[in-house]
């Protein structure tokens, strides 16, 4: 080939070289194109909008991350107790955010000062609310025991501040969990010109609060539907649309704008046991199949760190008699619980994974762990809802009137729905026909406690007879049945089961809790241990942090290094 065909080949290399570099350049010059049409996205002048400047989900208040990954969920040491309940088994999670430390006599107390003003208990239509909020002070009492201090003092005694609520149950928990999904969204929403500032503390009432799902749904209603409230001055706003006469639309925040954050909620026990465990340093092939025994390196619960060498790691009760060891010395700092904090943090800086407080999951308690059916973001206690609807196709937000009370299976009194909510039904048909996924609005007997699962399936009778069932119709899980009523005074009848034919304390009203407590021994601070307790009883030893799911990418890290 000669010289000029050789130069010409290459100017024409060079040439295409360019346009293709110019036409990728064009395909993303701009973020605020869309590169499914070309159109336009976040335009003033109206069209799709969307927030393309979203790096990663913002930390919420009190949490910290948590990477998921794989793990061995489960006891693989010996089972002293033969519970047979935590058989090791792999389970992958995803990546979440959870407390860093317990919820607090603090924290909690915001809350119930929250209820107090919005329903205040001197109103006869709200008093059940304020009260079914309040956490059982009684629990500190013992037979044998002088413990008057914790029931009149825990609580709300600013020397406790600071230490893990207790006497909360499960039921509590949750709703103390929904109530600061809404706050945090609430601020969220304020602090980005949505919402009127300072709106959350002024202008809230029984018949104008906000609700995260009716603001998504229906944002109009929220706050009872007062515009003022709802239509800020528009400080620092995203994705504002003005039409050609200079009028605003699109003012809402909406999922697109990222502004919103998924909910609190309880931490699943596999994600508990996960974070618990703190694998995130881990490089050892033992320690990942499932030999970690503590959420501190270490088979033993006392530091062997140079500068605080026979320290205790955790606040649990070292023996008969022994809640703290001897004052002064070989001493865990605390008789009862103790402030969060106290301790060292694991490796994902979560503190008092454990002793100190035992701790609430979401899960609905079953001895065994279903992997062979699921493997991935393991959870039982699925019921699935939708929005109710009023007859003009509407979501029917619950007013005052609306709100429908539960008496517990230990005689009190909670609400379940608050005014300014969506009302929430169990789905039907409509989103269940010939689904592969789910066939039912509740699973939680799925595969364990179903007529499919029974052992007497086969001579399987829903009707009892006298309120009793032979054995011919027993049930897997076969707890008592105690019944609570009211008569027409208003009076609760309480009628205790006394029949000697069930077989279990199993139902699907108690949920796991995990993590050792000031009041157990070294035994439980393994975070593989699981025991249950019903969901609406408290207990001085059981307390709750709360957790969120993580959306987009997996990691942190692999963010920073896109960006």
């Amino acid at each position: 080939m000669d010289m000029k065909k050789v130069v010409a080949f290459k100017v024409l290399l060079v040439l295409a070289l360019t346009v293709a570099s110019t036409s990728c350049k064009k395909s993303s010059s701009s973020k605020n194109s869309s590169r499914a049409t070309g159109w336009d996205i976040n335009s003033r002048e109206g069209g799709f909008q969307y927030n393309t400047d979203f790096k990663e989900q913002e930390t919420s208040p009190g949490l910290v991350f948590v990477e998921g990954g794989t793990f061995t969920k489960g006891r693989v040491q010996d089972d002293v107790m033969h519970d047979w309940n935590n058989s090791p088994n792999q389970q992958h999670v995803q990546s979440f955010y959870m407390d860093e430390t317990e919820v607090t006599n603090a924290m909690y107390m915001e809350y119930l000062d929250w209820i107090k003003r919005v329903y205040p208990p001197s109103d006869e239509n709200f008093r059940a609310i304020y009260h079914g909020a309040l956490p059982d002070t009684l629990v500190w009492r013992n037979r044998l025991g002088f413990n008057e201090v914790m029931t009149e003092n825990y609580l709300r005694h600013p020397g406790y501040g600071e230490y893990p609520v207790v006497g909360v149950s499960w039921i509590q928990a949750v709703e103390f969990a929904n109530w600061r999904s809404d706050r945090v969204n609430e601020y969220n929403l304020e602090q980005a010109g949505y919402l009127k500032r300072d709106a959350k503390v002024i202008d809230v009432n029984s018949e104008q609060t906000f609700s995260t799902d009716t603001y998504i749904s229906a944002p109009t209603l929220t706050y009872g539907g007062n515009e003022e409230i709802i239509n800020a001055e528009g400080r620092g706003r995203r994705n504002v649309q003005v039409d050609a006469d200079g009028n605003e639309s699109g003012i809402y925040a909406t999922r697109e704008t990222g502004i919103i954050s998924p909910k609190y909620r309880l931490p699943t026990e596999t994600e508990w046991e996960y974070a618990a465990l703190g694998l995130s340093e881990i490089r050892s092939y033992n320690l990942y199949r499932g030999r970690k025994k503590y959420p501190w390196d270490g088979q033993y619960t006392r530091s062997g760190k140079r500068k605080i060498r026979g320290d205790q790691m955790a606040n649990f009760k070292q023996g008969k008699g022994d809640y703290g060891g001897i004052a002064g010395w070989s001493d865990d700092g605390a008789d009862i619980t103790n402030a969060v904090k106290s301790y060292d943090p694991n490796d994902y800086g979560l503190y008092d994974m454990a002793g100190n407080v035992a701790e609430w999951v979401a899960d609905v308690y079953r001895p065994i762990i279903d992997d062979e059916f699921n493997d991935f973001n393991y959870y039982r206690g699925n019921v699935y809802t939708k929005n109710a609807l009023n007859e003009d196709g509407t979501v029917k937000v619950v007013t005052v009137d609306d709100i429908v009370y539960d008496t517990l299976s230990n005689g009190k009194v909670v609400a379940r729905n608050l005014p300014g909510e969506i009302l929430q039904v169990p789905v039907d048909e409509n989103e269940t026909y010939l689904r592969t996924n789910f066939d039912k609005s509740d699973e939680i007997n799925f595969r364990d406690g179903d007529k499919r699962s029974s052992r007497y399936f086969e001579s399987f009778n829903d009707d009892e007879v006298d309120g009793k069932q032979t054995s011919s119709t027993r049930k897997m899980y076969d707890s008592p049945k105690h019944s609570i009523t009211r008569d027409s005074l208003g009076n609760i009848v309480r009628e205790y089961d006394k029949t000697n034919n069930r077989t279990s304390l199993i139902n699907d009203k108690v949920r796991v809790y995990k993590g050792g407590s000031w009041k157990d021994r070294e035994y439980w601070l393994d975070p593989a241990q699981r025991r249950y307790f019903p969901q609406d009883m408290a207990t001085d030893y059981i307390g709750f942090r709360c957790a969120m799911s993580r959306v987009g990418s997996k990691s942190k890290n692999k963010n920073k290094k896109k960006n």
